[in-house]
């Protein structure tokens, strides 16, 4: 009970403790309507507008990871102007804001990373990493100087546009939705593809910052989740990810599935993608924590026994 009662109590200051704006109102509007349209998804259920949000979901979800988080926040890889614009429009489709609010909130993310400044920290809550935090747009904007981080972006135009036209993109393809296959489309492909994304996206901000493993020295709470990096495309390595953040791969094992890293290596083999960054050997031996040195050690013995004479 002490757990739930820490959440609800917090849920509800976020709530009601504070003013709220236009664009606070705006977003619990959108995710409510979105959340009650995957209610009728059992009911409108066909193969074809399942295959459609599948494929919408891998879309819109490499926008985000791809684009949004690795290209745009991190320039971990280069592309082309063309294939850059594309990949950042997917990720407009998600519904997680322009390019230039997203990549502004997560650049202070890392920037004070699991701090009172932090737009996203579960140090306030698991409601709040997870979702509160999406509804505080002048917390999240104005503790930490507003869009000041983000100038190469807001140097071009295509991004200032999309800054200010985000919903209308998606509103369109909810119409080309309905139109091409009927409601089943719609509650499909903009409901229950644009929940699943959102909350396998915020996983990353709250359960990547409670459970899981530190390989690294971060000075931080991020862990590395195998299960949320199945559900994010590859971003539930989220302690390698604050290790490395400009890494273009998040999956540094072999093992470590990391299907985003898969893309965008397929890319740099067809000579789309250049100045991929990864982590060199002696990067990692710098940043690994006490538990990562002696598994490492206890590794190389079993390869290497000792020979007592």
């Amino acid at each position: 009970m002490g757990l739930l009662s820490t959440v609800l109590v917090k849920s509800y200051v976020e709530f009601w403790g504070r003013k709220w704006n236009i664009q606070d109102i705006s977003a619990v509007v959108v995710l409510l309507a979105l959340h009650c349209l995957c209610l009728f998804a059992p009911f409108h259920f066909n193969w074809g507008a399942f295959w459609v949000a599948m494929a919408l979901y891998l879309l819109t979800g490499l926008g985000v990871t791809l684009s949004y988080h690795r290209n745009l926040a991190h320039r971990s890889f280069t592309l082309p102007k063309w294939l850059e614009y594309s990949f950042a429009y997917c990720g407009v489709l998600s519904l997680q804001g322009s390019p230039i609010e997203w990549v502004c909130t997560h650049r202070y993310h890392h920037q004070f990373t699991d701090t009172g400044k932090d737009p996203h920290s579960p140090i306030k809550g698991l409601w709040h990493s997870q979702m509160g935090w999406i509804f505080d747009s002048s917390y999240r904007f104005g503790q930490c100087g507003g869009l000041k981080n983000v100038e190469d972006l807001k140097k071009q135009l295509f991004y200032r546009f999309l800054r200010h036209t985000n919903l209308l993109h998606s509103v369109l393809l909810g119409g080309l939705l309905y139109a091409a296959g009927g409601f089943s489309f719609l509650v499909w492909g903009m409901g229950v593809r644009t929940v699943l994304v959102l909350h396998n996206t915020f996983l990353v901000n709250s359960v990547g910052h409670m459970w899981g493993k530190k390989p690294w020295n971060t000075g931080d709470m991020s862990r590395n989740n195998w299960w949320v990096s199945l559900l994010a495309l590859g971003e539930g390595w989220h302690n390698n990810h604050h290790a490395f953040e400009y890494s273009a791969r998040q999956g540094l094992e072999w093992w470590e599935f990391d299907f985003t890293w898969y893309i965008i290596k397929f890319l740099q083999a067809i000579g789309l993608a250049t100045d991929v960054k990864v982590p060199t050997e002696i990067q990692k031996q710098r940043k690994a924590s006490k538990s990562r040195i002696l598994a490492t050690q206890n590794e190389s013995l079993k390869i290497y026994p000792t020979m007592d004479m």
